[in-house]
């Protein structure tokens, strides 16, 4: 096996033949996606980081690796600094890095491997980007796993609540309307809810890898292995989805020539673009038709959405109970692998929805910490246990953090910082606001309460959440930088403070929720949450004199919802447990 040192000189001499000085290599693959299968796992192999978001650039003299608040410390756990410097996606932006360090030297890139949104600050600094006509971590990964081929499944039109034929017709009539010809569409998640189908290429996200086109005649093209779908599949498609094998998509591009074609350039690898540009195809930019109407829940989905996290919350209030006469001694790596059998006992449930992140003591402290067996912590007394996780199940998608105290009580310091993130996660539950005011602007409702204490965590206060599809799901949800995505009725979002103390200890709680209307009033609408998530929240942690009598009752009152709906599915001891950490403060 090479070494990280090894690979990355052989990515020197591999961009050397292609008459370039560096590289720029994102962490996403093909469809830009967060999930990317083994095969296209290109940062990880190189560098030996496994964050979810980042980037590389390699020059000929230094490389460095960007990712955002979540994995700074991960950052520093995982590469070797001999080789390897890390910095915040935000606070030292690539391009400017580039600009200073890189000078006029000819920086390739993978078109197929980065959104034009993504490219362009690149150039706008100034930078001498060429792009490759080849891969140049593909030309040294010799051991580079198959790509995912799994079999296409049908997701019924009773937890969809639309046929793909509705769905079609619907947004085929938008590009009429809006003089659009075709649009691309890159996303499998986006092509798994526009045609209610699924699939297993990915661990977490139940997708086939494909890419499609939607043409405003109201057909679809499907670029897929046709080997992947059964006469059921095919049937279910019907006649207004043609199939195509992948190396067909290239001229099917040429194709539209002439043609004014959509795409969403912050999601679509730019290799689209270029290659429709060049057979003189007229590009549009605009946001990819299926976000909004895949976020805006049907009443089918919202219905999947409220039994799945029933389910689950049955499997965690189960798990919590049981962590609680067994937990000591246990590692990190069981204590997750437990939960998700808890999970796996409801039938519906066909696994996790991403890597649980369960984590003990210090090891809290990284928000997106991921367990490994051999390297993980022993569960002790008097420490913080944070448990993120959530399920997939054919109804819907869960993601649900507790944070529970392994003795009697946390220190005061401790207590304040954990009734804080409460405070948080109980006003963002609480808010009243208009239709489509962008999430960023109610982030601030999760972190006043520790602002007020000169505290803040350094990732976004939640994110939409999918229907059987992805856990993170656009919207980007509560965000704190100014992004403009609009939360809108029958949205389902998570809501998740937390407070992280670097080589100390961490904490989080999260709730999904689902927007719903509140009032009508002479201004418009105005949207309120409703809390789906079930379980109990961990009491031992709470200083109550920093409550409010309101903050109080919200929880009293979920409480007593938790262990109204819970109670008769648990056994006689998980429920008279139930019942004692639900009682009112």
């Amino acid at each position: 096996m090479m070494s990280h040192a090894t690979r990355l000189a052989a990515l020197r001499a591999e961009l050397s033949s292609l008459d370039v000085d560096g590289f720029l290599l994102p962490r996403g693959d093909e469809h830009l996606g967060e999930y990317v299968p083994d095969s296209a796992a290109r940062l990880a192999w190189l560098t030996g980081f496994t964050g979810s978001a980042g980037c590389a650039l390699i020059l000929p003299d230094r490389a460095i690796i960007f990712s955002d608040g979540r994995y700074q410390l991960q950052l520093a756990q995982q590469i070797d600094p001999a080789l390897w410097q890390y910095g915040h996606l935000y606070e030292t932006p690539p391009q400017n890095w580039l600009a200073r360090h890189g000078g006029l030297a000819r920086i390739g890139y993978d078109p197929k491997i980065i959104s034009e949104v993504e490219l362009r600050p690149f150039i706008a600094a100034g930078c001498l980007m060429i792009p490759l006509g080849r891969n140049p971590v593909d030309a040294i990964w010799r051991d580079r796993p198959a790509v995912p081929a799994s079999q296409v499944t049908i997701q019924p039109d009773r937890w969809t609540g639309r046929s793909a034929e509705d769905k079609v017709a619907t947004l085929a009539e938008t590009l009429r309307d809006e003089g659009q010809n075709a649009v691309i569409l890159p996303d499998p998640g986006c092509i798994a809810w526009l045609l209610n189908i699924r699939g297993s290429d990915l661990p977490y996200l139940p997708v086939a890898l494909c890419f499609a086109i939607l043409h405003a005649e109201g057909t679809v093209d499907l670029f897929i292995d046709p080997g992947r779908l059964a006469d059921p599949v095919r049937a279910h498609l019907g006649t207004t989805t043609q199939i195509h094998t992948p190396d067909a998509l290239q001229g099917a591009l040429i194709a539209l020539g002439g043609k004014t074609i959509r795409i969403d350039q912050a999601r679509c690898p730019v290799w689209f673009a270029q290659t429709l540009r060049e057979a003189g195809a007229t590009i549009l930019d605009g946001v990819d038709p299926c976000l909004l109407p895949r976020a805006c829940k049907t009443a089918a989905e919202r219905d999947g959405m409220r039994e799945a996290h029933l389910l689950d919350g049955i499997a965690l209030t189960r798990f919590l109970c049981w962590f609680e006469k067994n937990g000591i001694g246990l590692s990190e790596t069981d204590l997750a692998g437990r939960l998700l059998a808890f999970r796996l006992e409801a039938d519906s449930c066909l696994g996790a929805s991403f890597d649980s992140i369960a984590c003990a003591g210090p090891n809290a402290a990284m928000m997106h910490y991921m367990p490994h067996r051999g390297e993980d912590a022993v569960i002790g007394r008097e420490m913080f246990f944070l448990i993120d996780s959530g399920g997939q199940y054919r109804s819907g998608t869960t993601d649900v953090t507790r944070t529970i105290w392994t003795g009697d009580r946390p220190p005061a310091s401790w207590c304040d910082q954990y009734t804080r993130v409460l405070k948080g996660l109980i006003a963002l539950s609480r808010a009243v606001f208009p239709e489509a005011t962008p999430g960023y602007r109610l982030d601030p409702l999760a972190r006043h309460a520790l602002w007020e204490a000169g505290l803040d965590f350094d990732h976004g206060a939640g994110h939409g959440l999918g229907s059987y599809l992805s856990v993170h799901e656009w919207p980007l949800g509560f965000t704190r930088r100014p992004v403009l995505d609009p939360v809108h009725e029958h949205m389902v979002l998570t809501n998740e403070p937390g407070y992280y103390a670097p080589g100390s200890h961490g904490m989080r709680l999260e709730n999904a929720m689902l927007a719903t209307l509140d009032t009508i009033g002479e201004a418009g609408r105005y949207l309120r949450f409703e809390t789906l998530t079930l379980a109990p929240i961990d009491r031992r942690g709470i200083d109550v004199t920093l409550l409010t009598q309101t903050e109080i009752d919200w929880l009293d009152h979920y409480h007593a919802r938790v262990f109204r709906m819970l109670s008769p599915y648990l056994g006689d001891d998980e429920s008279a447990w139930l019942n004692h950490v639900c009682q009112p403060l």
